[in-house]
């Protein structure tokens, strides 16, 4: 049995996390978990596990689609969802783009800065009171300054006037209806501990955060994989590399870097 004296770090991490969940749960009457099948929304569901195992999740699983996915990462989401037996709900920014809701500059543009328009429309049709994800402030300045319950209005938007003061481990989630709460339980977590808590949990990954081989060219300094999203350009020379990611999202701005590791 472990006592306070002989606590790691991610022990306190992890107690955090699990903590803040509960605070959800208890608070909140309608939250859903943000689950994208990377590796902070996998970090999510094993601290879920940890807080409300032998129960179901108090929450559904809600991922926003680009449909610029990679396709390892899309099946390792529905295989991890229906290991869990957990209900998966899938909206698509492409859905927002037939309502004229998502209007793209030019066909190739990322999507991934229209996804909150589709998390918006997933908010009000099912009226979500809370979204929990696994920003981390350690990742840019903006999440440096994000509360543990972050605070939206009637219209998603962020105002720092309207932060609650948080207090040792405080937190109020309660919310008006239409308003709603961002929750980041990760958010005192470095990507260090995301990796480490990974290796100690031996939690599964999608396959392509592992070295495997791909073909790419490089554009700008960057290593760009040729898909049908990013296709070679004219006099670009490919080649056959090993690769991995670090991190995975849109295909049209998430680049590998060279690697042989296979672990964590």
């Amino acid at each position: 049995m472990k006592t306070l004296s002989n606590l790691t770090h991610l022990d306190w991490l992890e107690s955090e996390a699990i903590h803040i969940l509960r605070e959800v749960a208890g608070q909140c009457s309608n939250p859903v978990l943000l689950f994208s099948g990377g590796k902070d929304s996998l970090c999510l569901l094993r601290l879920a596990e940890k807080a409300f195992r032998p129960g179901r999740f108090p929450f559904p699983l809600l991922h926003i689609d680009t449909g610029h996915n990679y396709d390892e990462v899309i099946q390792f989401r529905d295989l991890r969802a229906k290991e869990l037996n957990e209900r998966l709900i899938v909206r698509s920014v492409e859905d927002s783009m037939k309502r004229g809701t998502v209007v793209l500059k030019t066909p190739d543009e990322p999507r991934n800065k229209h996804q909150s328009v589709t998390l918006l429309e997933a908010i009000a049709e099912f009226e979500f009171d809370c979204c929990i994800g696994g920003a981390r402030r350690d990742e840019e300045k903006a999440r440096a300054k994000e509360r543990i319950m972050s605070f939206r209005d009637e219209f998603g938007q962020w105002d720092p006037k309207n932060q609650r003061p948080e207090l040792w481990n405080l937190y109020n989630a309660k919310v008006h209806k239409g308003e709603n709460i961002r929750a980041f339980p990760i958010s005192n977590w470095t990507e260090m501990d995301v990796w480490q808590y990974i290796e100690r949990e031996k939690l599964g990954l999608p396959s392509i955060y592992f070295a495997h081989k791909r073909p790419i060219v490089r554009r700008g300094g960057a290593i760009v994989p040729i898909t049908p999203l990013t296709p070679k350009k004219d006099n670009e020379i490919v080649e056959e590399i090993m690769v991995r990611y670090r991190t995975v999202g849109d295909i049209t701005c998430t680049a590998p870097v060279e690697s042989v590791a296979n672990s964590v």
